[in-house]
């Protein structure tokens, strides 16, 4: 059980005129190999919550055991617990500045203990996992485009071996092409790391492809907690926070509306054109 969070609150600017409640009584259970989405509108608690799972954030009150050790314990385990979970900011690549990319993606083992050959040898793997060729190894970070920096940027989170992979918005900013490869990029890398991911983003359709659990945030609270096919069933409680399920789950009930026999559950594109497909058919 790598995440266990019980009571977790976070205020802001506490005893101020700027005082703000980001978090209120938190309490999840993250399991080992999950692939967790949290979704929500501007300021509803997404970020502030996975920034605590990599201490840049300490609780005001409330608990948060990663993978059996209390971040509010003992200092001395900070830095192994950041090991163990990568953060990957939205708009990673603005902090990319070696020389060469396979140097960047060095430099976060290099300055945690590891030879050079070894530095190497794990910089080489996660770029090759997250999608980059040999041949640009030796480029500047610079010369690459918006999505093989954001791969590039992923890379060095990965090289330094966590065991909790977290993402904030990873697809933010990038064209439809962009977006649907690093998306596709990140699935390979969980389904070849067996790593516990957890994915922040504004984006149901995002979501839907990728999560297999959803949390649902407002207000610095969690609202819902099941599986996509259970939250965006109920679309109505979505936008009364200011959010949506995904254009084919609309489309899905409009047909359900027609007249046609449309299964549940149904919340992909993928899935929907399968759907589709059968109704034209018959």
């Amino acid at each position: 059980m790598p995440i266990e969070i019980k009571d977790l609150c976070h205020v802001y600017s506490m005893g101020t005129v700027f005082e703000h409640h980001a978090l209120r009584n938190i309490n999840l259970t993250v399991d080992d190999g999950e692939f967790v989405g949290i979704i929500g509108h501007t300021g509803s608690g997404k970020s502030t919550l996975v920034q605590h799972l990599n201490v840049l954030l300490k609780p005001t009150s409330g608990t948060i055991v990663i993978d059996g050790d209390d971040i509010n314990e003992d200092k001395k385990k900070l830095k192994g617990i950041r090991a163990k979970v990568g953060l990957v900011f939205q708009y990673p690549e603005h902090q990319l500045f070696e020389t060469t990319v396979l140097k960047d993606v060095m430099f976060g083992p290099l300055n945690t203990g590891a030879s050079k050959e070894e530095a190497e040898e794990r910089a080489r793997e996660s770029l090759l996992l997250a999608g980059l060729s040999e041949a640009e190894f030796e480029k500047s970070p610079f010369e690459l485009s918006g999505g093989q920096k954001r791969r590039v940027a992923i890379a060095g989170v990965l090289a330094m071996r966590p065991k909790i992979l977290i993402l904030d918005e990873p697809a933010a900013g990038l064209d439809p092409r962009g977006r649907d490869d690093i998306l596709s990029r990140i699935k390979q890398m969980r389904d070849a790391l067996g790593i516990t991911v957890i994915m922040v983003s504004h984006s149901m359709e995002d979501i839907a492809k990728l999560a297999e659990r959803i949390i649902v945030m407002a207000k610095g609270e969690v609202v819902m907690d099941a599986t996509p096919a259970e939250v965006f069933e109920k679309a109505e409680l979505l936008e009364e926070i200011g959010l949506a399920a995904p254009q084919v789950t609309y489309l899905m009930k409009e047909l359900e509306k027609q007249g046609y026999d449309v299964p549940q559950g149904v919340y992909t594109t993928e899935k929907a054109a399968e759907v589709i497909w059968q109704i034209l058919k018959r």
